[in-house]
């Protein structure tokens, strides 16, 4: 049985990877790296399907060193120790890991050494942002590349050689140019996900690839929405902030993305978080409609939750937006973890040794707007300053000016003889 088409097109050569110009172009630091017979530990970071773990094989092919593959997921430590016992007797020996963010403490304690002292060099491979995913003590020991998505312009030209060369279809298939564009757009950048697109419609082809049978066989474009990767925050970041912006389109554009991965759990809190963070007080009746629109898309299901779920981001896109409470409670929280004051004695749950005449007055309602609430060293401190984006929250303001002209005190026992009934 014939090995995948993608298989057989990986690269052997620094001179058969098609982009990453950065990396390998003339005078490039790869480039160098395999000119000059010199290599160190580094990590690549990019997509799925960019061709990270192939760039690190195709450097140890060109610099005729030896080299060993370990996944920090499925692998375990016996695994690593016999890796490092084999570099014992291999000089240069490359140990290529994949998703080299996944390592738990134990591996990590046994190859910190290894890498330190030169007894291997490490070439990680991972999906995630390695600032934020990958252990400080691994990547101050590396250097960083980012592995980029491939242009659609790389991806034809891939989808080509595949086509010509004769480890790949060996010009035994034809394909049309409109045919060839449909392929490398809905590949995302992924030349992997290309080329087996392309081998299951040369399979079902009559010896020519149409627009027609691509478009059969490649219903949806390649989305990265995988849980640990960079693709994934992505996605969700450009929601939140297509809401934020009020951009209708694009907010319902990353929707689509995360209602076909079937991503309800990401959906329900991203759209929760944005309600409030974003729109608040702007339009309090579109956040709570959002609330409601959630709890019924649950009990729905996809594929009709997808209908609540827009009718909810329209809803939130197009309505006034104030970050007024978010910036309000962490003006709050920013003066208590730099002050420490008492509640008043008169607020306490249990007053201790005051008259009944010091005493907060539960019966007192036309009291309670005059009474002071903060400690006396905050007493004047505002938190929460309206955003007059809306009707609703300019109502708020001047609520506000009326009671802030109300003066406050914390002498409860005059305030209550000068308001005697």
């Amino acid at each position: 049985m014939k090995q995948p088409l993608a298989f057989r097109m990986r690269p052997q050569h620094l001179d058969d990877i098609i982009g990453q110009q950065h990396l390998i172009g003339e005078g490039k630091v790869l480039r160098r790296c395999v000119l000059e017979k010199r290599l160190f530990s580094m990590i690549f970071y990019g997509p799925p399907g960019t061709g990270k773990t192939t760039l690190a094989m195709v450097l140890a092919n060109e610099l005729e060193l030896p080299f060993r593959m370990f996944n920090a997921v499925t692998g375990n430590k016996k695994d690593l120790e016999t890796i490092f016992q084999e570099a014992k007797f291999y000089e240069g020996l490359i140990v290529i890991i994949d998703e080299v963010h996944r390592l738990n403490k134990d591996k990590q304690d046994l190859l910190l050494p290894h890498v330190e002292n030169g007894n291997i060099t490490l070439i990680g491979a991972t999906t995630s942002n390695p600032l934020h995913a990958i252990n400080p003590a691994i990547r101050s020991r590396c250097h960083l590349f980012e592995i980029k998505q491939a242009q659609q312009e790389d991806i034809e030209q891939a989808l080509m050689k595949a086509i010509h060369h004769q480890d790949g279809l060996n010009d035994s298939v034809q394909i049309e140019e409109e045919a060839l564009h449909i392929i490398a757009r809905h590949s995302n950048g992924d030349i992997r996900y290309s080329l087996n697109i392309l081998e299951i419609c040369a399979l079902a082809s009559d010896g020519v690839i149409t627009q027609e049978l691509v478009s059969q066989y490649s219903q949806f474009p390649n989305m990265s929405m995988d849980s640990d990767g960079d693709g994934y925050y992505d996605v969700l970041s450009g929601f939140q902030k297509s809401i934020r912006g009020s951009d209708v389109d694009a907010a319902l554009y990353y929707l689509g993305i995360m209602i076909e991965a079937n991503d309800m759990d990401s959906i329900e809190r991203r759209l929760l978080v944005t309600a409030y963070e974003d729109i608040g007080l702007g339009n309090p009746a579109a956040v709570a409609r959002c609330a409601t629109a959630i709890d019924a898309a649950k009990r729905v299901g996809f594929p009709e939750a997808r209908i609540i779920l827009a009718a909810a981001v329209i809803d939130l896109t197009l309505s006034p937006k104030s970050k007024s409470a978010e910036h309000a409670i962490d003006t709050a929280m920013s003066t208590l973890r730099h002050t420490s004051y008492s509640v008043p004695d008169y607020l306490r749950f249990t007053p201790v040794n005051m008259d009944d005449d010091e005493k907060y007055d539960y019966e007192r309602s036309d009291l309670w707007n005059r009474i002071q609430y903060l400690p006396d060293r905050l007493k004047n401190k505002h938190f929460y300053e309206p955003e007059l984006t809306s009707s609703y929250e300019k109502i708020l303001a001047q609520n506000l000016e009326k009671l802030r002209k109300v003066p406050r005190t914390s002498n409860l026992k005059a305030l209550k003889k000068q308001s005697s009934r």
